[in-house]
């Protein structure tokens, strides 16, 4: 596990990836630099999806400590609704969602978003599921990546998340 972390340290910050945000406008990780970002591929049909709310949790036990958690809405394993607005109003409605969600973007594949290729090509890791958790400390660098079974408000999680709160 400890050269895995010097592997992941030593490959460097992510770039200035931008997600289209699902209200408008864009989600640049480079305007975050600072701040500890969890970013998520989630969907809205998936058995994992109650994970929303441990992601709204998160939010709001840590928002104000400097952790940003962005939910990425993905069909790549076609268990998203068929329209952004359909996931936006099932994510207000059955868990009152604050956090920061994109547009429904690729995870996976040739077409899967800037981010996801940096997660693959510089860390060789790839969301194999809904739910994966890429942990992102203030200088942009992946130091934990989670899959599904690793739920938002785990030990393990929680740990990752409070090692890199900025000061």
């Amino acid at each position: 596990m400890r050269s895995l972390l010097a592997f992941l340290l030593l490959t460097g910050p992510a770039a200035a990836f931008e997600f289209d945000a699902l209200e408008g406008g864009t989600i640049d990780l480079d305007a975050l630099r600072g701040e500890a970002v969890l970013v998520v591929n989630t969907a809205s049909l998936c058995g994992f999806t109650d994970q929303y709310a441990g992601l709204q949790a998160l939010h709001e036990t840590y928002g104000n400590r400097g952790l940003i958690v962005i939910g990425v809405p993905s069909d790549d394993f076609r268990q998203e609704l068929g329209s952004e607005d359909e996931v936006a109003e099932f994510c207000e409605v059955n868990y009152g969602l604050t956090i920061p969600l994109t547009t429904i973007t690729p995870v996976t594949g040739d077409g899967a978003h800037d981010f996801y290729r940096w997660l693959a090509t510089e860390h060789g890791v790839t969301p194999r599921w809904n739910f994966n958790k890429a942990l992102l400390d203030p200088e942009g660098r992946l130091v934990a990546f989670e899959g599904a079974g690793t739920r938002p408000q785990s030990p393990r999680m929680i740990r990752a998340i409070e090692a890199v709160l900025p000061e």
